[in-house]
């Protein structure tokens, strides 16, 4: 189970779309993102509140989906390569926007199957219309709930940057068997003080899942 944005990627999306906002609504956004994946505040507060001070067209998700792949950390898509020729099974669960976040798993090697994001919807000029508020990923706990839901083989190793991504691992019982914080883009000590490993670099990745 493997995050993207801070981790796959060295942007947040959403930070990313505000930037193009007004200086308030840009610090506003990063503000609440920061706070929410350090566990401050929960998720499901402010995810519709950033989306709707941002409100993104179809045309600005393509353009992040630009900037994502422009970001890409090193090396993983080496990385995951070894782990899928191995028979490995990874899959993307991140909260962030789908139709972003589907090119860059097909740039790194994966197919659109294994990313599990937040769809987003809009009218039929392309202007923001809001978002898939049913999925989980869009509150605490939702990536427990999706890693159950996926029914993955066991063992589960967990990657990601923030306190959504540690959740998998602390949830009763874990959602994952295992989780790396990944310190590449950014560190957050909550989440370093609950992981089993801690990486900075993908290329750190495979060592952990063989052993």
């Amino acid at each position: 189970m493997l995050d993207v944005d801070s981790t796959l990627c060295a942007i947040e999306g959403i930070d990313w779309l505000a930037s193009r906002r007004s200086s308030a609504v840009r610090d506003r956004v990063a503000e609440v993102t920061e706070r929410a994946m350090r566990g401050e505040i929960p998720l499901g507060d402010v995810y519709a509140e950033r989306l709707e001070a941002v409100r993104p067209s179809r045309e600005e998700v393509r353009q992040l989906a630009d900037a994502y792949m422009e970001r890409i950390e090193p090396r993983v898509a080496e990385s995951l390569a070894k782990l899928t020729n191995a028979g490995i099974h990874v899959v993307l669960v991140t909260a962030g926007i789908r139709d972003a976040i589907v090119p860059v798993a097909e740039a790194v090697g994966l197919l659109p199957s294994v990313v599990h994001a937040v769809s987003l919807y809009f009218t039929e000029p392309g202007d923001y219309l809001g978002f898939d508020a049913q999925s989980p990923l869009t509150r605490n706990g939702g990536k427990v709930e999706m890693v159950r839901a996926l029914g993955l083989a066991r063992p589960i190793l967990g990657v990601g940057d923030g306190i959504t991504d540690l959740e998998a691992r602390t949830a009763d019982p874990p959602a994952v068997d295992a989780f790396a914080a990944y310190t590449g883009v950014a560190t957050r000590d909550a989440v370093v003080r609950g992981a089993d490993y801690v990486i900075s670099r993908f290329d750190e990745l495979p060592g952990i899942v063989f052993g």
